[in-house]
């Protein structure tokens, strides 16, 4: 029997908020068997020796039908997976993991990573948005621990199931950036030192405010959009930059490993967060990306949604725009720009407000969740 099975749709080598549980509960000494889908990879080296991982096919279809493979395929998986907790780290791979732990008499964590029912993916689309509600209705009153990513996100939870308050892990690294030169985008790209570099990271998909900062572009003079991610829109943010004569001035670069993306991050002027306000999940959202410029000490350019405007504003490291006003994104964009003094007196706050959400400050809270419900197992 292992101590916890741990589970995600998607790869877990490549899953920063996973490999930051992994490493927690490698510390309290536990030994774990986790399963992704995608293609194979491999751990870091400072989690082999204490988690075996399983990569799983991943299957094309999308909506319930990629939820019933995934559950078909998952729960083939967990047959023999006996464990005193069972970790599932989306929606998508709960049902399953819930079976076992009914099955095995193990305890269930639930990470509600998003408002599933209310995804960008649902949105006017009554009957999937009806199916994960009932699903998600089902399953989180089982678990006994809820995790999830805001302060929104658990108040909605709360509100909707009559749970206990989940506890609140933000998407934040544990350590800021540590200085390494030869990370430097503006290195690599051969930028003067005048030019501004404007980073967006991570999925190039719709919603996610890929394309707005693009149309802005050429409203902002001495100035690089740089993308470091990948995924659908890639091809059309080419064509468009094509169109709109910036071509020169925009760069899509390869994802980085989560253990390496920091010190990238580090070398840009400013990180764009402009998700799109199309679901109620955008709304209550505090991606990754908000919290990996932070630890770089980078300031941000954000929409104006509730949970990025409070982060935003109440530690004064950056701005908040509506991206879908374009004129209003271009004059943000000027005066980030063209001001220094100011991108330097917002970046000088951004260690304060990565304090408050990091990692280290959210693990032993975490560590001890795990150690009570380890005892009750």
């Amino acid at each position: 029997m292992v101590d916890v099975c741990f589970a995600l749709v998607g790869s877990v080598p490549h899953n920063s908020r996973a490999l930051r549980q992994l490493r927690a509960l490698v510390r309290l000494g536990l030994c774990i068997e986790a399963f992704g889908f995608g293609p194979p990879a491999a751990l870091p080296t400072n989690l082999q020796d204490a988690v075996r991982y399983h990569a799983l096919p991943l299957p094309e279809r999308q909506g319930p039908r990629f939820f019933w493979q995934v559950h078909r395929c998952l729960s083939a998986a967990l047959r023999t997976c006996r464990a005193r907790v069972y970790h599932a780290s989306d929606l998508y791979v709960l049902p399953a993991l819930a079976a076992a732990a009914r099955r095995h008499g193990g305890r269930l964590v639930f990470d509600a990573r998003e408002r599933y029912p209310y995804v960008a993916g649902t949105a006017g689309r009554p009957l999937r948005q009806h199916f994960w509600k009932l699903v998600e209705r089902r399953y989180i009153r089982r678990a006994d621990l809820v995790l999830t990513v805001s302060d929104g996100i658990a108040e909605h939870l709360v509100r909707d199931y009559g749970i206990a308050p989940p506890l609140v892990l933000y998407n934040a690294p544990e350590a800021p950036a540590a200085a390494d030169p030869s990370a430097s985008l503006r290195r690599r790209l051969a930028l003067p030192d005048h030019v501004v570099v404007f980073l967006y990271q991570g999925h190039l998909r719709p919603g996610r405010g890929c394309l707005p900062p693009l149309e802005a572009l050429p409203d902002v003079p001495d100035a690089v959009l740089v993308y470091l991610g990948e995924g659908p829109l890639a091809p059309t943010i080419r064509e468009r930059a094509a169109a709109l004569g910036v071509a020169e001035r925009v760069h899509l670069l390869p994802p980085v490993l989560p253990d390496e993306l920091l010190a990238v991050t580090a070398s840009a002027d400013v990180g764009l967060v402009l998700l799109e306000d199309t679901c109620l999940n955008h709304r209550l959202a505090l991606p990754n990306k908000l919290f990996e410029y932070l630890a770089a000490g980078v300031p941000v350019l954000a929409s104006d949604l509730p949970e990025l405007r409070r982060v935003v504003e109440t530690y004064r490291v950056g701005c908040v725009v509506d991206p879908a006003n374009p004129g209003a994104l271009a004059a943000a964009m000027r005066r980030l720009a063209e001001d220094p003094t100011l991108r330097r007196r917002l970046a000088a706050n951004t260690g304060a407000a990565f304090a408050a959400h990091s990692w280290a400050h959210r693990a032993p809270r975490f560590q001890e969740a795990y150690r009570n419900l380890l005892c009750d197992a």
